[in-house]
């Protein structure tokens, strides 16, 4: 017998992948995560590639991670995912120090960063083929736009 193993923090249409020890600092790694939120998963893959960021490629390590997680792990569909979340969180820091005048010592601190990344199935909803005609119908045109006031002329002085 053991212990129980306990239940699964995320729903059935959701895949996770978490990133530890991104060597930079969570303020900029924030900066790339809030470009993929809300994306769908191939969209924020281009967004990813062609970042002009350093720390993208790693960001881009991740959600391909979650995604293979969810098309082999919980057989959702690759072509349905949406990243619902990417969080950053803090992580370790190496302590350096830079010499300076007198025997003297400037700290520095070598941040690092933990991303996680959420994606989610969704599927995008099927249209009828009526409802596409009546919307791709033309509208009425609407009445002219008025005409604007042009300003006094000024009287020139000779």
């Amino acid at each position: 017998m053991g212990k129980p193993s306990r239940p699964r923090a995320l729903s059935d249409s959701q895949a996770r992948a978490v990133g530890t020890n991104i060597r930079t600092s969570p303020r900029k790694l924030n900066l790339v995560a809030q470009s993929i939120r809300g994306q769908r998963a191939e969209v924020a893959l281009a967004t990813l590639t062609f970042s002009p960021k350093r720390i993208a490629r790693d960001v881009k390590k991740v959600l391909q991670s979650a995604i293979a997680n969810a098309e082999n792990n919980h057989d959702l569909d690759v072509d349905d995912l949406v990243v619902t979340e990417a969080h950053v969180g803090k992580n370790m820091v190496l302590g350096r120090f830079h010499a300076r005048a007198r025997g003297r010592g400037a700290a520095i601190e070598k941040p690092f960063s933990q991303l996680t990344i959420v994606v989610e199935e969704k599927r995008a909803p099927v249209v009828a083929k009526e409802d596409k005609e009546e919307k791709e119908q033309p509208k009425a045109k609407a009445s002219a736009p008025a005409k604007k006031k042009s300003a006094p002329k000024r009287k020139e002085k000779a």
